[in-house]
């Protein structure tokens, strides 16, 4: 099916969208369905309990990229597209404390679940999607307890005892902040309609038949659920999103979050452009681009409010090859807001591709799946602002792609910093390339976009799981420890 541009776009939280985001929202949607069901069964426990089960990816590098504060948090009612970072560090300390959160949110269903109640299972790879985390939750402590054992216990012991309960359901978070129950029901309503395509070529066609290009294509889609007015007043709601996360990214300063203490350098970039190019020439344009991704993913890193783009880890790519398209093209400077609109309706739609036809999860085919596909779809952006046709677009998408094949995720301390953050500005640069050969070129060429989608698929799969967001191979073990010379 054709992904609504505004699922793929969506304002949440660092530093993940699949280890953050998207267990922040399974534990809000299972903290409703369990006030609800006991509402409905006209039930009020004295002493109710839960606990959280993670598995995979999100239990080996859960720690670092905040999930298992984010399951907690959505449990007690914590939305990731309006939560803001102050309040959640705030929550923490609390539920650090008290060992409490209210249900959804709901201050007279208070439940005993802490930190203590969270069970990692880092070697349990479920089958639908490795980055799986179960709820469980018990009228009391004694309903959810393992066999023989306590929550205590199987947090901390090996083996593969589960706590059982009253009732208890898994979800599965499959990048960029989509989740699914077991049984893969989405989360979003689907969009409709005969502008909808399910391949590259399917996307040309159908932008070649309408003459609106490619984010025409996928503007036809959006019509299904909105007007072009809600179409466009959303839109720009993400594009500012974008810009003021960039701003806040390059006025703090200070050290990110974390055992590695990377310090921050947006700002202190930022200072220096000033000084030497305050009116954005084109002869500094490429260090702009790399000041706003930098600038971005510290945001992101450090837990900041960002855009999915289409994930997290991802997220300055397409905020600055937009910037650039804003600020260094003749379509930019004269009309920036649809500009922005037509960028990111281009890069929905080959975003799309991916994440139906591959995965943009890097716990499922490496960071192939985030920054190489946010870099194919920022060059669909940019080369459709630029003007190039349907082929021209999905030329730069496949360019992009075919040279971020194979990336691998290896977090270095399982934290979204390095190589995340500077990877970022690199296939910015990449996305910015890609479309300029493009437009140089008729739109033909030898690898369609499809095949590069395809090939970008069959990779991850046959890539090794320590290279797939899990800190168990590359950067991630290399790194702080005596390497042999070549």
């Amino acid at each position: 099916m054709t992904v609504s541009v505004f699922d793929l776009f969506q304002i949440g939280v660092g530093p993940s969208s699949s280890h953050t985001v998207g267990p922040m929202r399974a534990g809000l949607d299972f903290g409703r369905k369990a006030r609800q069901k006991w509402k409905d069964e006209g039930k009020n426990p004295d002493n109710p309990s839960a606990c959280v089960i993670l598995y995979g990816s999100l239990a080996a590098t859960g720690a670092g990229h905040g999930t298992l504060g984010a399951c907690l948090l959505g449990l007690d009612g914590c939305d990731p597209a309006t939560v803001d970072a102050e309040y959640m560090e705030k929550r923490i300390r609390q539920i650090r404390e008290t060992r409490t959160i209210n249900l959804a949110g709901d201050e007279s269903m208070p439940i005993t679940c802490g930190f203590e109640d969270i069970v990692l299972r880092p070697g349990v790879q479920r089958s639908i999607h490795t980055n799986a985390v179960t709820f469980v939750i018990g009228e009391s402590q004694e309903a959810i307890s393992g066999p023989g054992t306590g929550i205590a216990s199987l947090a901390q012991g090996p083996g593969d005892a589960e706590p059982e309960g009253d009732w208890k359901e898994t979800y599965y978070s499959i990048g960029g902040g989509f989740i699914r129950t077991a049984e893969e029901i989405p989360t979003l309503d689907e969009l409709t309609g005969d502008w909808l395509f399910d391949s590259g070529q399917k996307l040309i066609e159908l932008a070649e038949r309408g003459g609106g290009g490619i984010s025409g294509v996928q503007r036809g889609c959006e019509q299904s659920q909105r007007t072009d007015e809600e179409i466009d007043i959303n839109l720009d709601a993400i594009s500012q999103a974008m810009q003021d996360c960039h701003k806040r990214g390059v006025s703090q300063d200070g050290v990110l979050p974390g055992s590695l203490l990377v310090k921050r350098r947006a700002k202190r970039w930022y200072d220096q452009l000033m000084q030497e190019d305050p009116q954005r020439t084109a002869e500094f344009s490429e260090d702009w681009v790399n000041l706003v991704a930098l600038a971005v993913n510290e945001e992101n890193a450090a837990g900041g409010n960002v855009v999915t783009a289409p994930t997290n880890g991802a997220a300055g790519i397409i905020p600055a090859v937009m910037f650039y398209a804003r600020e260094f093209t003749p379509q930019g400077r004269e009309d920036a807001k649809a500009t922005d609109r037509t960028f990111l309706l281009a890069a929905g739609a080959v975003g799309s591709l991916y994440k139906e036809r591959a995965s943009i999860s890097g716990a499922e085919v490496g960071c192939q799946g985030e920054v190489g596909s946010a870099a194919s779809m920022a060059a669909a952006g940019l080369a459709e602002v630029l003007g190039g046709t349907p082929r021209q677009v999905a030329n730069a998408a496949e360019i992009a792609m075919e040279h971020s094949l194979g990336l691998t995720c290896d977090p270095i301390a399982g934290l979204v910093q390095i190589p995340c953050i500077e990877r970022n500005a690199i296939s910015a640069g990449k996305a910015i390339n890609a479309a300029k050969m493009a437009l140089r070129g008729d739109g033909e060429h030898y690898v369609t976009l499809d095949e590069v989608i395809e090939t970008m698929r069959q990779t991850g799969a046959d890539m090794s799981t320590k290279y797939k967001e899990t800190a168990g191979g590359g950067l991630a073990t290399n790194v702080g420890v005596n390497v042999p010379e070549c």
